[in-house]
């Protein structure tokens, strides 16, 4: 049997359409987002229509209860959804619910007090200085790795999203502060620092892109046949330098982004600063980064603490 999650996206109520283009034409969410919003509330609505047996229309949303929405949770935790997607659907649930009862006069939100089971923290993957120095360092002997270069270059400098690094224009690189203009989530504008190495692969990148552009296109990356670059396009090359390096598979491009996070706070302790580069919207976002490996953690105590350093040997 097909999980509900993954079934064909049932027809919307009127009220999940409105909240749809609320989301696009209001709050302006990039198209990957409100596309998982979709998915969430198809989830919602197909949840109604098969276990509780009755059309899901706006009338029934009305109706529903918490110990609706916490029969639903349960059952697609037992058809395999995961604590943490099942966290990210029911936040997608309220936010809906938060809207009808501010703009459609609805009574209350039948989210409120319901709780996701638990599933393990996952940390983000993040590469060593030693990893991320062995990925980035190749000498680029045509126009397409020196692309490469530059993308990853500029991945690991400033910390961006995969999606940001593709939507990126020419006008948004700033040789001259040496910074990056990034529109993140939510449309919202950041000014990044990039670094001088990153800089330096760009204006390679720079002085090859002409070869390859076919219109008056303004994309940062282009593809090879002069179009802006796709993500998948990134992650694809990103996973081939890695193996080329003799790096794992799970150098992914998030892995970058979780790597520069964790390498600027470990040199820092700045975590406001890391979470401003990152375009983290709430701080605990970014707490997530404040592990350190442990074998990190007490090199830097022996050479720090007073009381840790070696003691010499005993006379025999």
């Amino acid at each position: 049997m097909t999980p509900a999650h993954e079934q064909p996206a049932p027809v919307l109520p009127p009220l999940v359409q409105a909240y749809l283009a609320y989301l696009a034409t209001t709050r302006k969410l990039a198209p990957l987002t409100q596309a998982s919003y979709q998915r969430d509330l198809s989830a919602l609505v197909r949840c109604m229509a098969e276990y509780q047996s009755s059309p899901a229309d706006d009338p029934a949303l009305r109706q529903l209860k918490s110990h609706d929405i916490r029969h639903f949770v349960a059952r697609l935790h037992g058809g395999g959804l995961s604590g943490r997607s099942l966290a990210r659907m029911l936040s997608a649930w309220r936010g809906f619910f938060r809207y009808l009862i501010r703009h459609h006069q609805h009574p209350d939100d039948p989210c409120q007090g319901v709780r996701v089971p638990k599933s393990p923290k996952m940390l983000p993957h993040a590469l060593s200085p030693d990893e991320t120095a062995r990925l980035l360092t190749f000498d680029p002997t045509d126009a397409l790795a020196t692309r490469d270069l530059a993308m990853f270059e500029l991945f690991y400098s400033s910390g961006l999203r995969l999606t940001e690094l593709a939507q990126l224009q020419l006008a948004d690189i700033d040789f001259n502060e040496g910074t990056v203009r990034v529109a993140g989530k939510g449309n919202k504008t950041r000014i990044v620092p990039v670094g001088k190495l990153a800089l330096e692969a760009l204006q390679a990148w720079l002085a090859l892109r002409q070869g390859w552009q076919t219109a008056d296109d303004t994309s940062l990356f282009l593809s090879q046949r002069g179009r802006p670059i796709h993500p998948r396009t990134i992650a694809y090359r990103l996973q081939q330098r890695a193996q080329q390096q003799g790096l794992d598979d799970r150098v992914h491009p998030h892995a970058l982004r979780h790597s520069f996070a964790s390498h600027v706070l470990q040199s820092s302790g700045d975590l406001r600063a890391v979470q401003e580069m990152l375009g983290h919207a709430s701080i605990r976002s970014t707490q997530v980064y404040t592990h350190l490996d442990f074998q990190y953690l007490a090199k830097i105590y022996d050479q720090a603490h007073p009381r840790a350093k070696k003691k010499p040997d005993k006379p025999e």
